[in-house]
């Protein structure tokens, strides 16, 4: 029997560090995918946004009077380190990585009094700095490596100096190794008056998407579903998220096939699986309700779909999540379930 004044509450075995180690190794296959067709670059970045993202962390926490070594421990910042990396570029000053990760994890969220009080995505507004304050940078992606694309792999130690300096040696130019991404390739050839089935003749793309691309975000999508299984993420905002985008890209691809790419090119080009199962799952900047939650995906996936086809940036992804974080507040107060013996939810904040 329970001591006067306690309820039977049913506690879970989860704790935030616990889910966030099960995040990490969910996004496990795409790292190792990544690494095997662009190279080292992704491990050099992730070492770089953890070492930034513990360092200020812990400022942070200092300044705020809080225990950092509970809190980092916690691993929420690492996780949001480990999300930026992945959309960087495999060739990216350190500066460069440094500053998205300061700006994700002291100001989106410790500005905002820390974990489970950010109203924006770290990750997503790190990156969204970064891309705009150093476009270029971003712009330097290596071909995949599958063998039959023309250009000059960099070795490790070139990749370490271009990240340390931001310079190759005189030998090496760095448009002798990047490439545009196939997102970035589609929309500059589109403006060029290309059709797609002319674009999709470079042997950069694959059945879908981008060669490379596509195995990451299979990889991507499995580790997602590795969460939906484990019960660590809910359903709602990645499968609404993914319609979405799915459903536009159709319909575009049906109006006109020459000059909208089809729904499988938007589904494994880019940022829109790990935006699905890792980011729109974000608890703390999505909405809380399950109605909610399907509408928050589904406007995401809808402006990913617009800002990629419409608007300046390839991808769309971090702006359709910031954009959408925006409105959380407005879709749990019109998502939440009728308490029982009421018709109207609006009287019940006047009756507390």
């Amino acid at each position: 029997m329970n001591p006067p004044g306690t309820a039977p509450h049913i506690r879970t075995q989860d704790t935030v560090q616990i889910v966030m180690r099960q995040v990490v190794f969910a996004l496990m296959p795409a790292i190792i995918a990544h690494y095997w067709f662009f190279g080292p670059g992704i491990l050099i970045n992730i070492a770089i946004a953890c070492l930034f993202a513990v360092a200020t962390e812990y400022i942070s926490l200092r300044i705020r009077g809080e225990n950092p070594q509970r809190f980092i421990a916690e691993g929420s910042a690492l996780v949001a380190a480990v999300l930026l990396a992945m959309c960087l570029p495999p060739l990216c000053p350190w500066w460069v990585t440094a500053t998205g990760t300061i700006f994700a994890i002291a100001v989106a969220k410790h500005m905002y009094g820390g974990l489970g009080n950010n109203i924006f995505n770290p990750a997503m507004a790190g990156y969204v700095v970064i891309l705009i304050s150093f476009p270029d940078a971003l712009s330097y992606w290596i071909a995949p490596d599958i063998g039959d694309i023309d250009y000059v792999a960099p070795t490790l130690s070139e990749m370490l100096r271009y990240t340390a300096t931001g310079q190759f040696a005189d030998s090496l130019t760095i448009d002798a190794i990047s490439r545009a991404t196939p997102l970035d390739t589609v929309q500059t050839e589109l403006g060029m008056m290309l059709t797609i089935s002319e674009i999709r003749v470079n042997p950069l793309f694959g059945d879908f998407g981008g060669r490379g691309w596509e195995w990451i975000a299979n990889f991507t999508a499995l580790g997602g579903i590795w969460l939906l299984i484990r019960g660590i993420i809910r359903w709602q905002a990645p499968v609404a998220m993914l319609l979405a985008l799915c459903g536009l890209a159709s319909l575009g691809y049906i109006v006109d096939a020459s000059r909208f790419a089809g729904p499988g090119f938007h589904l494994f080009s880019g940022g829109a699986m790990l935006g699905a199962f890792f980011i729109a799952t974000d608890p703390v900047s999505g909405p809380t309700t399950n109605k909610g939650r399907l509408i928050f995906g589904a406007g995401i996936g809808a402006l990913v779909y617009v800002i990629r086809t419409w608007g300046s940036y390839a991808d769309g992804v971090a702006f359709a999540v910031l954009l959408m974080n925006m409105t959380v507040p407005l879709i749990d107060r019109f998502s939440q379930p009728r308490i029982y013996g009421r018709t109207d939810n609006r009287h019940q904040d006047n009756d507390a």
